[in-house]
C-alpha cells in the first residue's frame, strides 16, 4: 500500500489498514479529537452511552444493530428477536444466554429497542429506536472524520450525502469488531478498563485530557486530579473507580505525579500504546466497511 503522503495521488479506493494507522505520526492528535467527540455523545446522551458500558455490552449492542439492519422483509426467519439475538451473541462467544436475555430485557426498559409488533416477545421483531440509531450514526461520523484527517479523503462528506448507508456499513464493521483479536484481546491494562462501566469513557476521558507533545513520554500526565470528580462526571461509585485504578496502578500503567488523588494522573507509554492500538484496529474496521459500501475512488 502507498504512503500515506502519497495516497492523495491515488485514484484508487485505498481502505487503511491497522499498521497504516497506528503508524501515522499525527494519529493522537486526531484519536484524541474523537474522543472528545465520543465524550460529547456520552454527555448528550448518558444513558443511553451508559447501556453500553462496558466492552462486552458493546459488542452485543453491534450485534443487535447489525441484526436489525439486515432484516429482510420477505424472510422472518431474520428478524431481531429476543430469541435470536441470544442464539448469536453465544455463537460468537460475546456473553452467556443468561447475559444476552438481561442486556435484551434493558433495552426494551431504557428505550433503546422497541417491539415493532406485539405479542411474544421471543418471536416478535424489535428494532432499535430511532435515537439509538442516531446515537451511533455519531460514533460512525466521528470514526470517519478522523480517517479524513489521517489521509485527506473525503468519507465524511460522502457518508453525510447518503446517511441511509448506516444500514450497510453498520453490519460489516459489527462483523470486523467480532472478528478482531486487537479489539477483543486487548493488552492488560485495557481489558482492566473495558470490564468497568464507562470503562471506554474512562479511557477516552484519560487520553484526551493528554497534550500530544508529551506522547512520548514514559510517564504522560493527564487532566485527571480528583478521583471523586471524575467518578461523579462518569456516575461511577468512587471506590469501584478507584480499585480498578489500584489494579492499573500496580501493574505500572497509571500513577500520581504527586500524592494518589491530589495530584496530576499520568498514563504509563505502554498503556498509551495499548489504547493507540485498539483505535487504530476500529479505524481500520470502519475503512474496510466504508471502503466496501463507497467503492468509488475517494482521493484524486
Amino acid at each position: 500500500m502507498a504512503p500515506l503522503s502519497e495516497l492523495k495521488r491515488d485514484t484508487r479506493s485505498i481502505a487503511l489498514n491497522l499498521e497504516d494507522i497506528a503508524g501515522h505520526p499525527a494519529l493522537h492528535r486526531y484519536v484524541q479529537e474523537q474522543s472528545l467527540a465520543l465524550i460529547r455523545i456520552y454527555e448528550d446522551s448518558p444513558r443511553l452511552a451508559s447501556i453500553f458500558a462496558t466492552q462486552q455490552r458493546w459488542l452485543m449492542g453491534h450485534v443487535g444493530l447489525a441484526m436489525h439492519f439486515r432484516r429482510d422483509p420477505n424472510d422472518r426467519r431474520k428478524d431481531l428477536t429476543v430469541s435470536r439475538f441470544i442464539e448469536v451473541v453465544h455463537r460468537h462467544a460475546v456473553a452467556s444466554r443468561n447475559t444476552a436475555d438481561a442486556f435484551i430485557k434493558e433495552m426494551l426498559h431504557y428505550n433503546i429497542a422497541e417491539y415493532v409488533s406485539g405479542g411474544d416477545g421471543r418471536t416478535h421483531p424489535l428494532q432499535p429506536t430511532a435515537a439509538t440509531v442516531r446515537t451511533f450514526t455519531g460514533w460512525v461520523l466521528a470514526h470517519l472524520r478522523t480517517l479524513d484527517h489521517l489521509d485527506g479523503g473525503d468519507r465524511l462528506a460522502r457518508f453525510l450525502e447518503r446517511p441511509d448507508m448506516v444500514a450497510r456499513l453498520q453490519p460489516l464493521v459489527a462483523d470486523g469488531l467480532l472478528a478482531s483479536k486487537p479489539v477483543r484481546e486487548p493488552n492488560q491494562t485495557f481489558s482492566l478498563f473495558i470490564w468497568l462501566n464507562n470503562g471506554g469513557i474512562v479511557m477516552d476521558w484519560l487520553m484526551s485530557g493528554i497534550d500530544p507533545d508529551d506522547a512520548g513520554l514514559d510517564r504522560i500526565p493527564t487532566s485527571v486530579v480528583s478521583i471523586g470528580d471524575f467518578a461523579r462526571w462518569l456516575k461511577l461509585s468512587r471506590t469501584h473507580l478507584a480499585r480498578k485504578l489500584r489494579d492499573a496502578e500496580n501493574l505500572g500503567s497509571i500513577g500520581w505525579l504527586g500524592q494518589r488523588g491530589h495530584s496530576v494522573m499520568w498514563v504509563s507509554n505502554t498503556f498509551f500504546q495499548e489504547y493507540m492500538t485498539v483505535q487504530a484496529a476500529k479505524l481500520a474496521i470502519v475503512d474496510a466497511a466504508f471502503d466496501a459500501c463507497f467503492p468509488a475512488s475517494r482521493i484524486g
